[in-house]
């Protein structure tokens, strides 16, 4: 079985193999000489970022909002309408009127089923319960089949609509986990279910463009400064929302806080890993305690000032986040050796510091409306730093974000780090290892260098790769794997080394359309596309 080569989502570890190889197989000679992250494909990538991002965000607080019974769930309603609004002249201007009218009859259409899934919850009404699930499989369909046809076929409508029944059942899953008290499980998926949306809006970008190259004048969304862009977009919009949420959650004293917090430090984690594989070891350490010091411990603080009604506590802890935006504005411009200007980042490390604030405020004074407005305003703005801080990363390092023209080969040794594609030598996270005379690799650095994309899911220790229309999911300590809903038998266990997952080399090349060629005289092996 050979897969279609699909684009990568946002990864938290944006590795230098991954920078280089992302979306080189689909470069396109239109590409600028000089790599940007500011292109007409890239653009559309990163406007989907925001509005679907932002949709799974707000669906997720209208339930929860609702659920609680609190003061602000159907301005949270209305924040999550009026977020569908805003995406008919994306569509507009892509399919004109009619096609953007169409679009909002199906999703407009279907956001009753928030409000009316927590009522079935509360009442648990069975019936209730399968006239949503219902509403919610005609809503995949028909979008599903909308997209389908309005990209020509460039996204299938099978492929279409399994995303968007993920996506629901995501939702509906960070609200079930919410109402069962599970708030670890809930918090870490919908931090799965927020980076799934940008997922979607790679793969849609790239149908769209694909569909109309001329459009985007020849550019394509998944080159390596359109993903880190992307990534950026991600680790900055699940902060903000994140940081917004825990405040909220911490003033009102709710057994669910710890997990925000336990949330916003993988969070933490995520950026670490970026600006470590960007800026190394060091970089990445200088990064967390500037971030963590005067950043997220006093938003914290400013909670529990505020509880506990002490004005000058809250006044230092305040003071502490106007120091902050001064501290990370110049580890930015520093970091980026001045090609992000540290007045510029400051204005807007302390434009987003004022929002989170602002957007607390709000919620004390029980404002929901206002409350509402300000999110929208603070959230979009997480994307204009994606951009601004992925633009200076790209300038200051050009040749990490090169898109090659295509790959034909890569080379790969057992116990050797070094990776060639196309006789260009790249490192790897983990070397290719023997055990019991099966070959293993790094499914990640493989599935990268394939044009796959991976996602883990800690709850149950599974590791999905897909591309294209087709799905595999991984179990760490099983030698079986899913391929598209079907078990196969891999021949050994799946298991974690160095903190990647190791799978059988022959069996995910294979999957993947590559052909493997082993060279018993030094132990190394090639891999070439099939014909």
């Amino acid at each position: 079985m050979k897969l279609k080569t699909k684009l990568l989502a946002p990864v938290l570890s944006l590795s230098l193999l991954s920078s280089v190889v992302a979306g080189a197989s689909a470069a396109s000679a239109a590409e600028p000489v000089t790599p940007t992250v500011d292109t007409p494909a890239v653009e559309l990538r990163a406007t989907l970022d925001y509005l679907l991002s932002e949709h799974f965000t707000l669906a997720v607080d209208s339930m929860i909002k609702k659920y609680d019974h609190s003061f602000d769930a159907m301005s949270a309603q209305s924040a999550l309408e009026k977020n569908a609004k805003d995406m008919v002249p994306a569509i507009a201007s892509l399919y004109g009127d009619t096609g953007a009218k169409a679009f909002d009859d199906i999703f407009s259409g279907h956001l009753t089923y928030t409000k009316d899934y927590v009522s079935a919850v509360e009442n648990n009404n069975a019936s209730d319960k399968a006239e949503v699930a219902a509403e919610i499989e005609k809503f995949a369909v028909d979008l599903g089949n909308f997209l389908s046809s309005a990209t020509g076929g460039k996204l299938p409508a099978s492929t279409a609509q399994s995303v968007l029944r993920t996506h629901e059942q995501q939702v509906k899953d960070v609200f079930d986990e919410y109402v069962a008290k599970d708030y670890g499980h809930a918090l870490a998926k919908y931090r799965e279910g927020l980076s799934f949306m940008f997922q979607i809006s790679s793969a849609l970008s790239g149908a769209v463009v694909s569909q109309m190259p001329d459009k985007f004048n020849g550019t394509r969304p998944d080159t390596p400064a359109g993903n880190l862009r992307s990534a950026l977009n991600y680790l900055a919009a699940e902060h903000y929302a994140l940081a917004v949420l825990s405040m909220q959650k911490g003033y009102d004293k709710s057994p669910a806080y710890p997990a925000i917090l336990q949330a916003e430090s993988g969070n933490t984690e995520g950026f670490t890993a970026a600006i470590t594989s960007l800026y190394g070891k060091d970089g990445g350490e200088a990064f967390k305690k500037v971030w963590l010091g005067d950043h997220i411990n006093a938003q914290d603080e400013i909670v529990q000032a505020t509880l506990q009604g002490d004005n000058e506590k809250m006044k230092a802890a305040r003071a502490k986040l106007s120091q902050f935006a001064i501290d990370f504005g110049s580890f930015l411009a520093s970091a980026t050796s001045g090609k992000l200007p540290a007045s510029a980042a400051t204005a807007a490390v302390a434009e987003h510091e004022k929002l989170v604030l602002q957007a607390f405020d709000l919620y004390r004074a029980q404002d929901a409306m206002a409350l509402y407005a300000s999110y929208d305003k603070g959230y979009s703005l997480m994307f204009g730093v994606g951009k601004a801080l992925g633009g200076a990363i790209v300038a200051q390092k050009p040749d990490l974000f090169k898109a090659a023209t295509h790959v034909n080969t890569i080379w790969l040794k057992i116990n050797s780090k070094t990776a060639k594609v196309d006789n260009t030598s790249m490192m790897m996270d983990v070397a290719p290892s023997v055990v019991n005379g099966t070959t293993f690799v790094s499914l990640r650095t493989l599935t990268t260098a394939l044009g796959a994309s991976i996602q883990w899911i800690p709850a149950s220790n599974e590791v999905v790769v897909e591309t294209g229309s087709d799905k595999v999911k991984f179990w760490i300590g099983k030698n079986t794997a899913q391929v598209n809903g079907k078990s196969v038998n891999l021949g050994a266990k799946v298991f974690i080394k160095d903190g990647r997952t190791q799978v059988p080399l022959r069996f995910i090349a294979e999957l993947l359309g590559w052909d493997l060629k082993w060279n018993n005289a030094d132990w190394s092996i090639v891999l070439t596309q099939s014909m």
